[in-house]
């Protein structure tokens, strides 16, 4: 995939279509607000259910607890209904678009990044989606974390085309 976008960028022409379209709209009149009040809503849920306390992630890593397997387990659950339920029913976007979901290659470079994520998972107690809700709750020494995932995405850019995936 980066070879063709290297390619496009060269000839100076547009890709026709991405991995992942999202053409939904954001209307003028609320902008981004829905997504800042569903983000809000949800950082509050995970702080409600500790879904992002460190000591909830230590106890699954040294596998005290079955508390963080059975929301990550309900989780895949969810996303196995909900993707079959959109294949077999055609479901549509709020705005009436067809929901394309491609097939996945299987790469080498996904076990190593995999093991890369779960180390820092396990070292620092958080993941990238409730940092910022670890922060908005007071610890703020997450947002060294945050940076580092920050960091992190720019290497992996930076150096994706050399990388195994």
């Amino acid at each position: 995939m980066t070879v063709k976008l290297k390619a496009i960028e060269k000839s100076g022409s547009t890709p026709v279509q991405c991995e992942a379209p999202n053409m939904q709209k954001a209307d003028k009149k609320d902008g981004l607000l829905k997504y800042l009040i569903v983000g809000v809503l949800f950082g509050i849920i995970f702080v409600k259910a500790e879904i992002i306390s460190w000591f909830r992630i230590q106890e699954m890593f040294r596998l005290d607890s079955f508390f963080m397997y059975g929301v990550i387990g309900s989780a895949i659950l969810v996303g196995i209904i909900s993707i079959q339920a959109i294949k077999r029913f055609d479901i549509k976007t709020i705005s009436g678009e067809r929901i394309q979901i491609g097939n996945k290659e299987f790469r080498k470079g996904q076990v190593i990044g995999g093991f890369i994520f779960g180390l820092g998972w396990a070292i620092t107690g958080a993941c990238p989606g409730p940092l910022f809700a670890q922060i908005g709750s007071g610890f703020t020494v997450v947002a060294v974390t945050l940076l580092s995932a920050v960091a992190g995405t720019w290497v992996y850019g930076r150096f994706a085309d050399k990388l195994p995936n």
